[in-house]
C-alpha cells in the first residue's frame, strides 16, 4: 500500500502550470479560511456559554473542532509549501507529517467516543450524569491523544534506526511515503488502520442499532440521536478514506503518471478538507442550542446575544 520513493520522484517531475498551481492554491486557501471562520465561531460560542462547557457532549465536539482546525492548518501549510518550496528538509517534513498524523488519527477515535456518549444519553439516561462527567471526558480526550501518539511515533523510531543520518539532512517532496519509507512502517500502518477500522465501525454500528431500537418507541431526542450517529458514520467514512489513500494513489500513478499533481490535489480535498466540513453541520446547524447562538456570532451580531 505504499508508493516507492523512486516512483514518487519520477511522477512529481510533472508539475502544474503556473495558472493551475495558483488556482489550486486559491481553492485550498479559500476553503480553509471558510472552515476556520465557521469553526472559530463554534469555539467562541462554546467559550461564551456555560451550558456548553459543562456538557461532556459539547466538550468532545469542541475537541473535534480544534483537532480539525489544527489538521487543516498543517495540511494547508504542506500543500502550499509543495508549490512554493517544492522540496523541504526531511527533518522538518517529519515534524509536519507526525503532527498531521496525530490529529488525523484522533478524528475517528473522537467520533467513536461521541457515538458512545449519544448511546449512554439515550439508552441509559438515568446513569448518564454519573458516567459522563467532565473529568472523565477530559481523561478520555487524553487517552485519544495517547493512542494516536503511540500509533504514530514508532514510524519515527523505525526511521531513525534504519535511515542514514544524511537522509535527514536531505530535501524531499514532503509526503508520508517519502520520509517514512521502511517496509516495516508500511506493514505496521496497515495493521493499525485495520484495527482502527474494525473497532471504530463496531462502535458506530452498535450505538446506532441500540439507539435505533430505542427510537422506535421513545422520544424525539432518540430519533435525533439516531440521525446524528448516521452523520457520524458518514463523517467517519470520509475520514477512513485516508486509510485507502496510499493504495488509491499508487493505482492512479500507474494509470495516469502525468497527472500525479491532480491526484494529490483531489485526494487532499476528499481526504483532508471534506470530512472537516461535516462537524459544523452536525452541531453548528442541526443542534438548536448551538445554532441559536452561532448564527448571531457568524453574522457579527454578538451584541444581541445575552450570555448564560
Amino acid at each position: 500500500m505504499n508508493v516507492s520513493t523512486a516512483n514518487v520522484t519520477v511522477v512529481i517531475e510533472y508539475r502544474d502550470s503556473f495558472t493551475k498551481a495558483v488556482t489550486k492554491n486559491v481553492i485550498v486557501i479559500v476553503l480553509s479560511i471558510s472552515l476556520h471562520y465557521i469553526n472559530a465561531g463554534l469555539i467562541h460560542t462554546f467559550r461564551k456559554h456555560q451550558i456548553f462547557y459543562m456538557n461532556p457532549r459539547y466538550i468532545l465536539f469542541l475537541h473535534l473542532v480544534v483537532n480539525d482546525m489544527i489538521q487543516v492548518t498543517l495540511t494547508v501549510i504542506l500543500f502550499i509549501s509543495s508549490y512554493t518550496l517544492y522540496k523541504i528538509n526531511v527533518s522538518m517534513c517529519c515534524v509536519f507529517i507526525l503532527l498531521t498524523l496525530f490529529v488525523t488519527e484522533n478524528t475517528p477515535l473522537n467520533l467513536a467516543c461521541m457515538a458512545v456518549e449519544c448511546y449512554i444519553a439515550i439508552c441509559m439516561p438515568l446513569h448518564h450524569i454519573q458516567i459522563c462527567t467532565i473529568r472523565r471526558t477530559l481523561v478520555l480526550i487524553g487517552l485519544i491523544w495517547i493512542t494516536s501518539v503511540l500509533s504514530v511515533l514508532p514510524d519515527l523510531f523505525i526511521s531513525l534506526a534504519t535511515e542514514p543520518l544524511d537522509f535527514f539532512n536531505s530535501r524531499v517532496f514532503c509526503l508520508r511515503e517519502t520520509v517514512f519509507r521502511n517496509p516495516h512502517i508500511i506493514r505496521k500502518r496497515d495493521i493499525t488502520y485495520i484495527l482502527y477500522l474494525v473497532i471504530v465501525w463496531l462502535v458506530i454500528f452498535f450505538t446506532y442499532f441500540r439507539i435505533l431500537f430505542t427510537a422506535k418507541t421513545a422520544s424525539k431526542d432518540a430519533k435525533k440521536a439516531r440521525n446524528t450517529i448516521v452523520l457520524h458514520g458518514f463523517q467517519l467514512l470520509l475520514c477512513m478514506a485516508m486509510y485507502t489513500e496510499p493504495l488509491l494513489r499508487m493505482a492512479l500513478i500507474q494509470l495516469f503518471p502525468k497527472n500525479y499533481a491532480d491526484t494529490l490535489f483531489a485526494s487532499y480535498i476528499i481526504v483532508h478538507i471534506l470530512p472537516r466540513s461535516i462537524s459544523p453541520i452536525i452541531y453548528g446547524v442541526r443542534d438548536k442550542t448551538f445554532r441559536k447562538y452561532l448564527k448571531r456570532y457568524l453574522l457579527c451580531r454578538e451584541n444581541t446575544v445575552n450570555t448564560d
